[in-house]
């Protein structure tokens, strides 16, 4: 009696196995396409990857092109300011003192000019006097 007893749960039991061992099937057989597109998913984010990685590596390769170029742009700022500087301080000298002597013969030319202007103003004004004393004695 007590095998029967113990017949029923374990018949019960084998159902409930056998249930499961087709629900394991079933997921294998599922489990097995999709870990193939998994793989083939990986496969290509994979390859994808390594052209991103291509591709920044030739971003890399431009850019220190560029700090190159940009170092060289920087250096020959610095040379054209610095010879500016030079080419500044060399003519500024003598133009200045070129300016300063053309101010100079300016000045004395236009003293001399009224100079000559006050004196023949002056002669003319003794000749009306001389002029008007004889004119005045006679």
């Amino acid at each position: 009696m007590l095998v029967l007893v113990l017949a029923v749960p374990i018949l019960r039991l084998r159902k409930t196995i056998d249930a499961a061992t087709r629900t394991l099937d079933d997921v294998a057989d599922r489990t097995g396409p999709l870990l193939g597109n998994v793989n083939s998913t990986i496969e290509n984010v994979n390859t994808a990857l390594t052209q991103v990685h291509t591709s920044l590596d030739g971003v890399n390769l431009q850019l220190a092109r560029l700090d190159t170029i940009t170092a060289h742009a920087q250096t020959v700022t610095a040379n054209v300011a610095n010879l500016s500087t030079v080419v500044s301080a060399a003519a500024a000298n003598p133009l200045v003192k070129v300016a300063a002597f053309s101010y100079g013969v300016r000045k004395a030319a236009a003293k001399r000019r009224h100079a000559e202007e006050e004196r023949e103003v002056r002669d003319e004004l003794k000749e009306r006097r001389r002029a008007g004393r004889r004119g005045g004695t006679r």
